[in-house]
């Protein structure tokens, strides 16, 4: 019977860390008393605004862990259409280092859809990295993919991501 529960518990370690996976390196510790911007998450997957998503998420992430980022400012008078991620991405890094900020927070998007089939998974594909705000260089970087279940969420998915690699940013 106890090599059945063991049979058991080590098969299902190993389909649910199938699901997921993370990479990343051990960076500096960050002081919490440091001011932080957020550039926007570049968009490299098929579904459009999946960069906008995943910041507004990752905002709620951070702020969990005590970082309260200023976010770049959002200029309505350009056409989304026109506007690319890269473009946007300049202008914020532009921005920011007028700012005065002590570090940068941004990434990328790689993957943010639904499999295709019957059970319909949602999967997403997150990368982020710390920038020291004067120089660009970058501090800390860290990615992440995660395919959920069925019935769980791109949002709820994309949480379970972020959680895990703000997890990994070492806060003083």
């Amino acid at each position: 019977m106890r090599i059945l529960k063991g049979m058991t518990l080590a098969a299902t370690l190993l389909v649910v860390s199938a699901c997921s996976t993370f990479s990343g390196n051990n960076g500096p510790s960050f002081p919490a008393s440091a001011s932080w911007g957020l550039l926007p998450m570049v968009n490299y997957s098929q579904t459009p605004q999946a960069g906008e998503r995943s910041e507004q998420i990752l905002l709620s992430v951070l702020s969990e862990e005590g970082i309260q980022p200023r976010i770049y400012p959002h200029v309505e008078d350009q056409d989304l259409l026109v506007l690319d991620d890269h473009k946007r991405y300049e202008q914020a890094l532009q921005w920011a280092q007028g700012q005065g900020f002590d570090y940068l927070v941004s990434g990328s998007v790689e993957e943010w859809q639904y499999k295709n089939g019957l059970d319909g998974e949602p999967a997403v594909g997150l990368s982020l990295r710390v920038l020291d705000a004067r120089t660009g260089q970058v501090l800390w970087s860290n990615s992440g993919a995660r395919a959920g279940w069925s019935r769980e969420s791109l949002a709820g998915s994309a949480q379970k991501v972020l959680n895990t690699l703000i997890g990994d940013l070492r806060i003083e």
